[in-house]
């Protein structure tokens, strides 16, 4: 099966920038898509960006002009470009591939902590 693991997370004050990424064991094309989630604490696992086979991304409305998620087809990896975080972005981040059946398969995860 896929192996999902991700980088890139830490502490960054409000209104700083972190770069998330997610190295891929299989080729990244072969999925319908591939995404990011995050979890808060008490809270339910959402759908912060994903990005198509055919290249074309969605976002949550509250990123939306904020992350961008892109996909380096080459190296099997996916980032997310986090600017301007606010304190509710923080959470742990899950790296997400999607198959033509909707399977969702997630990393470990990583803690991104915006401080206010």
């Amino acid at each position: 099966q896929v192996q999902l693991m991700e980088s890139g997370g830490g502490l960054v004050q409000a209104g700083g920038s972190l770069r998330l990424s997610c190295a891929v064991s299989g080729s990244i094309m072969s999925f319908k898509a591939m995404a990011w989630y995050r979890q808060a604490p008490g809270k339910r696992r959402e759908l912060v960006a994903g990005i198509h086979s055919d290249g074309i991304t969605d976002y949550a409305d509250s990123v939306k002009g904020r992350f961008t998620i892109s996909r380096d087809s080459a190296k099997n990896t996916v980032t997310l470009r986090m600017n301007s975080l606010k304190y509710e972005d923080t959470a742990v981040y899950y790296c997400a591939s999607i198959n033509g059946t909707g399977n969702v398969r997630l990393g470990q995860g990583t803690q991104v902590t915006v401080s206010s």
